[in-house]
Parts: structure tokens; sequence; C-alpha cells
């Protein structure tokens, strides 16, 4: 199993009088650049419009770019880009994505999406949540198209259309960086084992309500008819992660760092997540952690808090369900930036290693594994 970390820029009002969006932009970057030095293997950005205090990640193509300079062997991946063509035009796409994947000579993971919120997707004059997956559905194997060898199209589609043109640059991984798309529920974990991509998997769920999408996932893949040009089998899963040789202070942080603000803009903004009965209503701010109910999450395997055992010992949980990789969004809390680098370096130290004892990404392993070992070669 591996491990990533997720970026979003989260910027609350509650913390604003003390650090602007550049303060938070620079953190973000130097806990990239610690997980890289430590050994995690993959760092995801997210892409969100209009999404005040939640995330002001917008232009994510530019934080990858430059996380991408910043580091040596950690994978950026997009977590997501928005593939829809009133966000995003298809061409565009292709060409983002090539060169990213030039810049990171061959570090690049390309997630995939359709949007979350409302408010972000209405604000490209999308008048319904519903369309956006006819949109995705035809876009992406028309992305994948765009980047090989030679000219594209014609095409003449439902949602976008485009003379014949020959889009560049042409990716640095042969035929394209590793896919994934953001899934949370069934269908979708279904769809996209049968379409061969990796799952960003975003849920407040616990380990063993992810666990049948997971089986699910991992009994169709074997089934994969590719729309690109190799299967990525990989489920990444988010969720929290404290961890400190002192468990108790790695509580104590915990409790403290308004998690529950979080949640509440995350039920506020992203309405096309399955959300369960009985969780407040913006402006109500779930209530805060107590000790009790963070003994349950880590006895439970939910969150990667206390001390490296710990730690350990809740993370087997995932890994005995079968995800692939684990990321943290860390900064998706008030911890600062000099906890954060303490709990990655601790968790590098010590709980990494029982885990992932493979040097080699596994999406490059996969790739290589079912395309030769020279896929890694600049496109054109």
């Amino acid at each position: 199993m591996e491990f990533g970390l997720f970026n979003q820029m989260y910027h609350p009002v509650h913390r604003r009088a003390e650090r602007t969006e550049y303060d938070v932009l620079r953190e973000e970057i130097a806990l990239i650049e610690v997980a890289d030095r430590v050994g995690f293997k993959y760092a995801w950005a997210s892409e969100h419009h209009f999404l005040d205090e939640y995330s002001h990640l917008s232009a994510s193509e530019a934080f990858m770019a430059f996380a991408l300079a910043r580091t040596k062997n950690i994978h950026i991946g997009s977590g997501i880009i928005n593939i829809t063509p009133n966000v995003s035009p298809p061409s565009r796409v292709a060409e983002k994505v090539a060169m990213l994947d030039h810049l990171g000579q061959g570090r690049f993971e390309w997630g995939t999406g359709r949007g979350s919120s409302s408010t972000e997707v209405f604000g490209f004059n999308i008048d319904s949540m519903d369309v956006t997956r006819e949109m995705y559905d035809e876009t992406l194997p028309e992305i994948i198209k765009m980047m090989g060898a030679g000219e594209y199209g014609p095409y003449e589609g439902k949602h976008f259309t485009m003379p014949r043109r020959n889009v560049l640059p042409k990716p640095y991984t042969n035929p394209h960086p590793p896919i994934w798309v953001a899934a949370g529920s069934p269908g979708t974990f279904e769809k996209a084992a049968r379409l061969g991509l990796g799952v960003l998997c975003f849920t407040l769920g616990t380990p063993d309500t992810l666990a049948p999408m997971i089986e699910l996932y991992k009994k169709t893949i074997d089934k994969a008819e590719p729309v690109g040009g190799y299967v990525n089998n990989n489920i990444m899963v988010t969720t929290d992660m404290m961890v400190l040789e002192d468990g108790q202070r790695a509580r104590e942080i915990s409790l403290n760092n308004r998690g529950n603000y979080h949640t509440a803009l995350l039920l506020k903004y992203l309405d096309s997540f399955p959300i369960s009965d009985g969780q407040p209503k913006w402006p109500e701010i779930p209530p805060p952690a107590q000790p009790e109910g963070l003994e349950y999450a880590i006895r439970k395997g939910i969150v990667a808090v206390g001390s490296p055992d710990e730690a350990i010992a809740s993370l087997k949980r995932y890994e005995a369900i079968g995800a692939d990789q684990i990321a943290f969004g860390t900064f998706s809390t008030d911890v600062s930036l000099e906890n954060a680098t303490e709990a990655y370096e601790t968790f590098g130290k010590y709980v990494l290693p029982e885990f992932d004892k493979d040097p080699v990404h596994s999406t490059k392993r996969q790739r290589e594994a079912q395309l030769g070992a020279d896929s890694l070669v600049p496109g054109i």
C-alpha cells in the first residue's frame, strides 16, 4: 500500500487574520516537499471553482507545475482536472496533461472528474449536474485520441465540436499518463473498473463501508476494456493523519484542529456526494470532535491518529479491504505547518516502511508490465 497527500488550498475565514492565500499556497508546497523527502509517492491537487473557504485551488495546473519543479521523486496528480467542455475545452485538457507530463518527466498522474458542486458547475453555464455525466463520457475518450500521434478530428459531438487539428505537445509518457477518476458510489467504482481507470475515493465512510465498493472494483477490473492505452488498477482513499511519537499529543492536536468546520463546508458545497441522514445543514456546524469519538475512529481504523503503532493498526484495516493508496488531507484542518511536518516525518520513519516496500510507483510498474519498460519516452 502506497501513500500520498491531498492539497486543496483550504482558507477558512477564522484563520485569515494570520494567513493569506499566499501563505496557504506556501505551506501546501512546503508539505509536498516534506512528503517527497520522507518517501510519500503521490501528492494530489484539487480543482475547485467559486467555493469560498473550502478550496481556493482553481488553476491547479500552475500549482502542479510548481510542485513538480520543487520535488524529485513524488508523483504529482490532478485530483481532479474537470474535463467537462464548458469548464475546460477537451483540446486544452490534452495540452495541459501533456505539458505537465513533460515537466515531471513521467511523474504526473491524470485524475479526471466532472465537478462535485452545483455552485461551480452552474457557474460555467451548465444547467444540470446530470448532464456532466454525459459530458464526461463523451470527452474522455476524445481527449485520449487527441494525445495520439498525428492530427485529431474533425469531431462533431453532442457537447463539443472541433475541426481537424494536431494537439501539441504529445505526452512524455507513451501513450499517456496514468488515468484516474473521482468516485464515491458503487456505480462509479464499477464504471471506473470497466474503463480501466484508477479510483480517487473521497468519502466520509469507514473502511467497512468502503469494502464492498473496493471488492466490486477489483472483481470488475479483471474484465476491463480500457478507455486508454493500459489499465490502472488502483484505488486511492483519503483519510486523516496525525502521527507523533507521543500518541497523546497527536490526539490533542487532532482534537483541536477544527476539522468540523471543514466538514461543514464540504456539506455546504459538495452536493453531489452521498451524505448520510442527520448531517447538519449550513450554516450549522457539526459539533467539534470529542475524545470518545476520536478513540472510536482510531479503534475502527477510520483515521491514522496517535502513535506510530496505533497508525499501523488503523491502516492495516484499509490494507485488508484492498485499498492501494491512502492520501491524507492534512491541511483540510487548522493544523500548523510545524505540526504537520513533524507528523509526516514521524510517519515516514516508522509507519510508511511497514506498508510500502517497493521503490517503484504502482502506476509505473503496471504500465511497464503491460506495455514494456520503454513506455516512458518523449512522445514526439
